[in-house]
């Protein structure tokens, strides 16, 4: 037996002594899922503030990007200090961020408990007004008007028992569970208070962190695919950068143009409305339904004809941000068609709930661009790669970046 069928006979145990280890760590993980998700969960509650942190500091460096290379233009002798001028652009970030964020609730919060008030005012008297004018509505039909008699004084009996016996026990136990909702409440505010302490730690060591992380890539993979790697995380930095902070700016002018045009017409709790609709619109496709169905309930118990006006505005603002503004800041930043989207809103939003939406669209995007990279460079070790030239003329679609190696290729051709 000579060396080569030795070798031979070794990979081979290699491999199947590699295939035995692998299927029963997978069968240890599958048994061991709930104890994985615990412990994945606490660790996920330990590091909840660092996680805050690095959410902040990831929306924050474009705006500290700018701001130093601001800075470095106004202050040209002071561009060896680029270190100052970083710091400075750091500290202008963050009281930016805090300035939004004191803003937001200074005026969110006296809305809101204004507009709770002003719904358990006015319940009783619009439904009270319903009752009348369905009960003269159907004057001219004595029987429907019996029958709605009698399931008004039905609703209003199971009403009044649902307060009695219901409402005032679940007032008591929320009372007695107080304590625990302060406790979380406290809990949340300490994260997010060190959480942007973090932010700052992250913003400062920015650029150390991408020099170490590089160093990492490179170290770790051989050249060539460590270099695929890190262009597709900078498709994945400028894809999701990209699409959240032109999101954001986005909502920032929806919710200012809300904002004037509920002050003109004079709709109550414009203030309230105009952040639900600049929030919600950060969501794509669906956002705007989902701040509008409520902001319309809200106007509906003020006046019946300042929801109707209401509706027609969000219908006509929603068609100007889609076909003009959101164009003029996103562009086509995901590459991926309404259906995909769609899809992706629908499948992450059902997986992770409102941040599922919010991040979906980018997130599909990327894994999209992985899965289109693959097939392209299956069907150029597959010599088909006639089929891409093809689709792209066809669909015009952008063509992906092409490797050394298939360059060398295309010359040689």
């Amino acid at each position: 037996m000579n060396n080569e069928e030795n070798k031979k006979y070794v990979k081979a145990g290699i491999t199947a002594i590699a295939v035995v280890l692998i299927s029963l760590l997978c069968f240890f993980l599958l048994f061991r899922l709930k104890e994985i998700s615990d412990g994945l969960g606490m660790i996920f509650k330990i590091l909840q503030p660092f996680l805050y942190g690095a959410a902040f500091a990831y929306i924050l460096t474009p705006i500290c990007n700018r701001l130093e290379r601001l800075l470095g233009k106004i202050f040209p002798k002071a561009k060896d200090k680029g270190k100052l001028l970083g710091n400075i652009s750091i500290v202008i970030s963050m009281i930016l961020a805090l300035a939004v964020i004191w803003f937001l609730i200074i005026l969110l919060i006296p809305q809101l408990v204004n507009s709770i008030i002003v719904i358990a005012n006015a319940i009783p008297g619009q439904l009270s007004i319903a009752n009348h004018r369905l009960h003269d509505f159907l004057q001219n039909r004595p029987k429907m008007q019996n029958y709605w008699d009698s399931f008004a004084d039905t609703v209003y009996t199971r009403v009044t028992q649902w307060l009695k016996t219901n409402l005032l026990p679940t007032m008591e136990t929320v009372i007695v569970n107080l304590g625990s909702s302060v406790a979380l409440f406290v809990t949340v505010i300490k994260n997010l208070f060190i959480g942007l302490l973090i932010c700052v730690y992250f913003l400062l060591s920015r650029q150390r962190f991408a020099v170490q992380a590089k160093m990492l890539l490179y170290a770790v993979f051989p050249k060539r695919a460590a270099k695929v790697i890190e262009d597709e995380i900078h498709y994945t930095d400028k894809m999701f950068n990209g699409f959240l902070i032109g999101k954001l700016v986005d909502s920032i002018i929806i919710g200012e143009i809300c904002f004037i045009v509920t002050t003109i017409f004079r709709f109550p709790s414009a203030a309230l409305i105009s952040v639900i609709v600049g929030v919600t619109n950060i969501i794509p496709f669906f956002g705007p339904f989902i701040g509008a169905i409520p902001c319309a309930l809200l106007l509906l118990l003020e006046s019946p004809i300042y929801c109707l006006y209401f509706l027609i505005f969000i219908v006509v603002l929603q068609q100007i941000d889609g076909n003009l503004i959101g164009p003029k800041i996103l562009g086509n930043t995901t590459g991926i068609s309404s259906f995909w989207v769609l899809f992706s809103i629908l499948l992450f939003g059902g997986l992770w709930g409102l941040l599922g939406m919010i991040i979906g669209v980018p997130l599909f995007a990327v894994l999209y661009d992985i899965i289109r990279r693959l097939i392209y460079i299956g069907l150029h070790k597959h010599e088909s790669a006639s089929l891409i030239e093809q689709y792209e003329q066809t669909f015009h679609q952008e063509p992906v970046p092409k490797d050394k190696k298939q360059r060398r290729r295309k010359k040689k051709k």
